[in-house]
C-alpha cells in the first residue's frame, strides 16, 4: 500500500492544462447532479432547479484550479501526495458547498451535524470517481508514452541522419572570464547545479565535463540551435546526440550514447522535444 503511495504521478505542470482540467471537473460535477440527482436532489422542486444546481460545478473546479495551481511548483509528485491533494480538493469543495446550501436553498440553521452529512456525501461520490481518475489518467499516460518512446527509438535506430545537417554551428560560451568554443556536433548536454552548470562535450573524441559558473538560461542562450534544446528545469541536450528513448507516466527519459546516465524530458516540454525526435530521422 505504501510502496504504490511512493509511485510517481505526472502532475500538471501548464496553467493551460489545469485550467482546462478545472473547467472540465467542473461541468462533469453539473452534468452528474442533472443526470442522476442523487442525495435526494429528485426531490427538490424549484423554477430554476438547474441554475441553483450550477454553483456547485463552480465551487468543485474552482477548489480543483486552486488546489492544482498551489502544487505546480512542487517536486517529486507521487500517488500518495495527489490522493493528500484530492482530499483537501473533496474537503473544501464539501465546506463551501454545505455554505451555499444551507444558506441559498434549504435555508436550514448552520450545524455541525448538516455539515458532516454534506462532508459523507462528497466523500461517497469523491472517492471512487478520485480513485479511478488517479488509475486511469496514470495507466493511460503510462501507456501512451511508452508507445511514442518505442516508436521513436525505433526511427533513431533506423537512421543516423542528424536533425541539422546544412551547418555545423560554432557554439561560443562565455562566463566568469571564460571562453569557450564548441563545434555544435561536439555539443553533448548540460546539467544545471543550482549556480553551476556541468557541460558535456566532445573534444578529440574523448567525452570531456566542464563545470562552469553560469545559470542554465543564460547557458542556453548561448548554446540554442535546432538541435540544442532545453527539455527539462535542469537540463540541455543536443537532440543530434540521442540514440534512445524510454517513455513513462512521468514523461520520457533521453539516452545518450556518449554519457552514462539518462536525461529526463519534463511533461511541459515534451510538446517542443518529441516533435522535433519524430521527424528527425525520417
Amino acid at each position: 500500500m505504501f510502496s504504490f503511495a511512493a509511485y510517481s504521478y505526472p502532475k500538471s505542470e501548464s496553467y493551460k492544462e489545469i485550467l482546462l482540467s478545472s473547467i472540465a471537473a467542473g461541468l462533469l460535477t453539473y452534468l452528474f447532479l442533472i443526470v442522476f440527482q442523487p442525495f435526494g436532489t429528485e426531490n427538490f422542486r424549484h423554477q430554476y432547479k438547474y441554475l441553483l444546481l450550477f454553483p456547485y460545478s463552480v465551487i468543485f473546479g474552482s477548489v480543483f484550479f486552486a488546489a492544482n495551481l498551489s502544487i505546480i511548483h512542487f517536486r517529486n509528485w507521487n500517488i500518495g501526495s495527489e490522493l493528500l491533494k484530492v482530499a483537501g480538493i473533496l474537503f473544501s469543495a464539501s465546506v463551501l458547498s454545505y455554505f451555499y446550501n444551507s444558506l441559498f436553498i434549504s435555508h436550514v440553521t448552520l450545524s455541525f451535524g448538516n455539515y458532516l452529512y454534506m462532508f459523507l456525501y462528497c466523500l461517497a461520490l469523491g472517492i471512487p470517481i478520485s480513485t479511478i481518475y488517479i488509475l486511469s489518467r496514470y495507466i493511460y499516460l503510462k501507456k501512451t508514452h511508452e508507445k511514442t518512446a518505442n516508436e521513436i527509438s525505433r526511427q533513431l535506430a533506423d537512421h543516423d541522419n542528424p536533425i541539422v545537417a546544412t551547418f555545423n554551428k560554432i557554439l561560443n560560451i562565455s562566463a566568469n572570464n571564460m571562453d569557450l568554443q564548441i563545434h555544435e556536433e561536439n555539443f553533448i548536454c548540460a546539467q544545471s547545479m543550482e549556480n553551476y552548470c556541468s557541460i558535456y562535450f566532445l573534444e578529440n573524441g574523448q567525452v570531456r565535463k566542464l563545470v562552469v559558473r553560469i545559470s542554465l538560461l543564460n547557458l542556453l542562450e548561448q548554446v540554442q540551435t535546432d538541435s540544442i534544446k532545453k527539455c527539462h528545469r535542469s537540463y540541455i541536450v543536443n537532440l543530434n546526440q540521442v540514440k534512445n528513448l524510454k517513455g513513462n507516466a512521468q514523461g520520457y527519459r533521453l539516452f545518450l550514447s556518449e554519457i552514462d546516465f539518462e536525461i529526463p524530458v519534463s511533461r511541459s516540454f515534451i510538446s517542443l522535444i518529441i516533435p522535433k525526435l519524430r521527424s528527425s530521422k525520417i
